[in-house]
């Protein structure tokens, strides 16, 4: 890095602006299937939002005032075309790198006659960033992110203070912040980080039945999807922690 990007840098910090420097994903550009091409050649123009539009207005994109539920590497979708099935009073927004899941996502929101779904293909932090207003979201969905296991790779992992903060910014005071991943080591970072965080508190003692209040995890809520991934890992003995935070400031 050049002296005057180190100072550009520098200056946009102390401006309280996020700039993310290590990215969180990889991007593998698998070959497209056919059925996914003609998903986004037939979709995009309607379920489809880019970074280059700038901010959006969700009243102006789907029409209502319903709490919208934005989540960030939604895969090939279908736990979120699920959610956004079963829940017709919300509205969703799913961001995904991967051009393959956009279009799987794509083709099956359409067979399933979802129509309470917008999709971003592009990096989730520029989108929060340049596209998502302040204090307009209800709920942030991260489950199953890239874990990076690797102890030199733990700076890839989205979960970071400064991520957290930027996306406490765009939830509505009382918003949750809904994580879920099956690496126990990841699990802990994400409640290290979320403990010492400004503005949000643990709700697991809210939601978790009598014998499980104690926990700082949560039980899987109905509203999240079993996946196959997950089903197969709690065949294998596998765990998975779901991690919910408000934010309160």
């Amino acid at each position: 890095m050049t002296d005057k990007q180190n100072d550009s840098l520098e200056a946009a910090k102390a401006a309280g602006k996020y700039i993310r420097t290590v990215k969180s994903f990889v991007k593998r550009e698998g070959r497209l299937t056919k059925g996914q091409q003609a998903a986004i050649d037939a979709h995009w123009q309607q379920k489809g939002l880019t970074h280059e539009q700038g901010l959006i207005s969700f009243a102006d994109i789907f029409g209502n005032d319903n709490p919208v539920v934005l989540e960030i590497g939604f895969g090939m979708g279908a736990s979120l075309v699920e959610m956004a099935k079963n829940a017709p009073g919300k509205n969703f927004i799913g961001i995904e790198v991967h051009l393959p899941g956009v279009g799987a996502c794509l083709s099956s929101a359409h067979e399933a006659g979802v129509e309470n779904l917008r999709v971003y293909e592009h990096d989730a932090v520029e989108i929060l960033r340049d596209c998502i207003a302040d204090e307009s979201l209800d709920t942030v969905q991260l489950f199953f992110p890239d874990p990076w296991h690797k102890k030199r790779h733990h700076k890839r992992r989205i979960v970071q203070p400064e991520f957290v903060q930027a996306l406490r910014s765009k939830l509505k005071i009382g918003g949750v912040f809904h994580m879920a991943t099956d690496w126990e080591n990841y699990a802990e970072h994400m409640i290290e980080v979320m403990q010492q965080a400004e503005g949000f508190a643990n709700i697991a003692a809210d939601v978790n039945s009598a014998e499980n209040k104690d926990s700082v995890y949560v039980e899987r809520p109905e509203h999240r999807p079993l996946t196959k991934f997950e089903q197969r890992g709690h065949r294998l003995g596998h765990g998975v922690w779901d991690i919910m935070y408000a934010r309160t400031a």
